[in-house]
Order: C-alpha cells, then structure tokens, then sequence
C-alpha cells in the first residue's frame, strides 16, 4: 500500500509530485526547499537562512508521518553553490544528528534561484 504525505506544515508541491511517499516501511519525501508554507515565499538569502528553512521543512513532512530526524536513513542534499558547502553543513548538523547515509552535490540551478535542497528516505515506524 502506497500513502501520500500531504501537509499544510511543508510548502505545497510546485510541480505535478507530492510531498512524499510512503510505501514498503519507507517514507520517500521530495526534496524540501526554502519555501514558507502558507505563502510559497523564498525563506532567507544566505545559505544559513535556507538551510534552516529546508530542515524545517523536512522535520514538517517526518512530523506529519509521525517520525523524527532519527528515523531519516539516507539524504541527498543539492548546493547551488559548493562554496556553501561547510556553512550548510553547520545548520544540517544541528538536524540530522544520527548521520545518515548522504549525497551532497553542486548542482547548476534550482528552482525560484534558491541556494539548496534536501530529499530524505527514512523508515517508518
């Protein structure tokens, strides 16, 4: 059985895709970026500020499929700009304490100009 995450907490979906997934004892979100929920509004204009705003994001998208970051097994996080890179990784830390599997790419362009993206994989409970 395949369940669809949709939550006013974490911005609406831009695209034809949905906040997430959850099916074989997994949840499978969609990359969270620094989007406000409710307005759609970029969130900040630093990476700190972005950072922030997508792990809020995500923490909305497990808290809405009752988990926690410490159920979050695999990341992928996209940086518009590899020179982000350790200031990025100062705000992920604060989140994603149990170190889970991660990719983390520069990537050219993300949507609305934004500076970065999460997704998650974690298992559910």
């Amino acid at each position: 059985m395949i369940e669809v995450t949709s939550t006013p907490a974490a911005p609406a979906a831009i695209g034809p895709y949905s906040q997430a997934m959850k099916a074989g004892g997994f949840l499978f979100a969609s990359g969270q970026v620094a989007l406000t929920p409710g307005t759609g509004e970029v969130a900040g204009t630093t990476i700190e500020e972005q950072a922030e705003r997508c792990c809020q994001n995500v923490k909305a998208i497990l808290e809405a499929n009752g988990l926690g970051f410490e159920d979050v097994v695999k990341t992928t996080c996209f940086l518009a700009d590899m020179g982000d890179f350790a200031a990025f990784n100062g705000v992920y830390a604060q989140y994603f304490t149990g170190k889970p599997a991660r990719s983390c790419v520069a990537v050219r362009e993300l949507p609305k100009k934004l500076l970065c993206e999460i997704e998650i994989i974690a298992v559910c409970k």
